[in-house]
């Protein structure tokens, strides 16, 4: 099987620096791939995608080294079970809250005994190996998302659960979750105490932490802090913003050519 180069990367204490795919266009997920992440993450719950729109991601992402990971829309085994027969080699999944929550998402991606997980590996095969069977317990990866109260308050169960390897930070969800407001990059505050607060149980517990983060210069900050994955924001913010950037130029310099200029003197 294919190894997956994120756990060889956090074995030797590396970083990962996760991309986040939301359109749904393989071009735009070829371009994301050919960039240099690590990994990318195709969202299906606040991406525009579906099933029928991720896999074609994921072949665009297949003609890179990078990564495939996949943001599954809610703890429902089906949809995990799809998205890694469909080539994922890792699960993020949201509002995971209790120990029971992720011993049902660690199951769903195990293959029995650890599991429950449902053979069919469609396009897994073609992509990780002939083997992917013997050897996907142990190369796929499993991200519970802590972003509640309640996720907070039983973080400790969940951290305890056999076969989890990483929790994932939503920061603007748990900011909502402490009465703050829903944002990246958290400097202080209520939700900056708590991201300290899961990293410091994630990693003595000797799991990974990552976060979702808006600016490359605040991931940079995370990874000192003890991140060992980190997002920065996705392909449409990249888009919206560089594009914004250079309208804003545009604008700018077209004001100035077009300022009025002082009359010129008759000279008669």
């Amino acid at each position: 099987m294919r190894p997956n180069a994120l756990k060889r990367l956090w074995a030797s204490g590396g970083a990962a620096v996760n991309g986040w795919l939301s359109i749904p266009s393989s071009f735009a997920a070829e371009t994301m791939a050919h960039q240099g992440w690590d990994s990318l993450t195709v969202d299906l719950q606040h991406g525009v995608l579906d099933y029928g729109t991720a896999v074609p991601l994921l072949q665009a992402v297949s003609t890179t080294p990078v990564t495939p990971l996949a943001r599954v829309p809610w703890l429902e085994e089906g949809i995990v079970m799809k998205m890694l027969d469909a080539g994922c080699y890792g699960i993020i999944c949201p509002m995971i809250e209790s120990a029971a929550d992720a011993d049902r998402l660690v199951r769903a991606c195990r293959y029995p005994p650890r599991g429950r997980r449902s053979f069919g590996p469609i396009r897994a095969t073609l992509y990780g190996g002939a083997d992917y069977f013997l050897k996907a317990n142990e190369e796929i990866v499993i991200f519970a998302m802590i972003e509640t109260r309640a996720g907070i308050d039983n973080l400790e169960e969940i951290l305890a659960v056999p076969g989890l390897d990483a929790v994932y930070i939503g920061p603007a969800d748990l900011a909502i979750a402490l009465g703050a407001m829903p944002q990246f990059d958290h400097e202080k505050g209520v939700a900056r105490e708590a991201i300290e607060f899961i990293l410091r149980k994630t990693t003595e517990r000797g799991l990974v932490a990552g976060i979702h983060n808006g600016t490359a210069r605040y991931a940079l900050s995370m990874i000192e802090l003890g991140f060992q994955f980190v997002t920065i924001a996705s392909d449409a913010r990249h888009l919206a913003a560089k594009a914004g950037e250079v309208v804003a130029e545009m604008r700018n310099g077209l004001k100035r050519d077009q300022a009025p200029t002082a009359p010129v003197k008759a000279t008669y």
